[in-house]
């Protein structure tokens, strides 16, 4: 627990090539509470959507047994299949990728499926883009509620979801309570939101918030949205607890951070862990 809260670990977080039992396991000893599975843009991440029932059978039955369930999927594929591609042919697949998903997360137990913010990613936004990309949540919104399954929005490293506000925009077009919103703090501060304000305007629809360090953006700079060791960037984590905890935030936290950034993973995550250890207790004295 962190104060309360259930804190998860990034699947990413840990080495690529450790299996399933390694990944559970450190984050079990590591003193996390859950595990964010990974379904991004690869094809071995995307082949995940396809596991036979045997295979999540066997990933669930680790889970348990080993005390570290997996509770949230960052479901980032549709960067590469987005719901607002010009391309019909891409649309269907980010359908069919969340289709999957939804079964996928229900084998596994997974509560809450955390969509990527993007109309598109590798193509030009439009007019139409924006169109289907609210198309595209009102299709993920019933299919959450046919499986009592959450979908919730990042915001993300691009200005088209850069902010809890813009967010607003389509949860009140969208209508549905399996819609909500994934606040990630370093994003919210590269974009040079105020991010206590934008917390208070979203605490009614905040499922999960991750805690990541960034990089801002400025005239003369696209900003750092990966690899910025937590106390290397621009995030005040004291203030955003201390603003969440005020508004009476009791849902969970997930340190986002990716391997390969240390000599050491391990030893770095809990350097990260204690580093927010800290900006916790720091909060209720700035």
């Amino acid at each position: 627990m962190f104060y309360g809260h259930l804190l998860g670990l990034y699947e990413k977080a840990l080495p690529a090539d450790w299996s399933w039992e390694q990944r559970l396991s450190a984050a079990r000893d590591m003193g996390f509470d859950f595990v964010e599975l990974s379904v991004d843009e690869s094809d071995e991440r995307i082949a995940r959507l396809s596991w036979d029932a045997r295979r999540r059978e066997e990933l669930r039955t680790l889970s348990v047994k080993l005390g570290m369930p997996i509770r949230s999927m960052c479901l980032s594929a549709h960067r590469r299949y987005p719901f607002g591609s010009a391309d019909p042919g891409i649309r269907a697949k980010a359908r069919e990728i969340s289709e999957r998903a939804v079964t996928l997360a229900e084998d596994l137990g997974i509560r809450v499926i955390q969509l990527a913010g993007y109309d598109v990613y590798y193509e030009p936004s439009t007019a139409q883009s924006v169109r289907a990309f609210l198309e595209g949540m009102r299709y993920v919104s019933g299919l959450g509620a046919r499986y009592q399954i959450m979908h919730a929005v990042e915001i993300m490293d691009t200005p088209f979801m850069n902010s809890i506000t813009k967010y607003l925009e389509y949860e009140s077009l969208v209508r549905s309570p399996y819609f909500r919103v994934y606040p990630d703090l370093g994003n919210l501060t590269a974009w040079g939101n105020d991010v206590s304000r934008e917390l208070e305007k979203g605490i009614a629809s905040i499922v999960a918030v991750h805690l990541k360090e960034t990089l801002p953006v400025t005239e003369t700079s696209p900003g750092r949205f990966r690899n910025v060791p937590l106390g290397s960037g621009t995030v005040d984590f004291a203030r955003s607890f201390r603003a969440l905890r005020d508004l009476g935030y009791t849902g969970p936290y997930l340190l986002e951070m990716w391997s390969g950034t240390a000599p050491d993973d391990c030893a770095e995550i809990l350097r990260s862990r204690r580093y927010l250890e800290d900006e916790y207790k720091r909060s209720y004295r700035s």
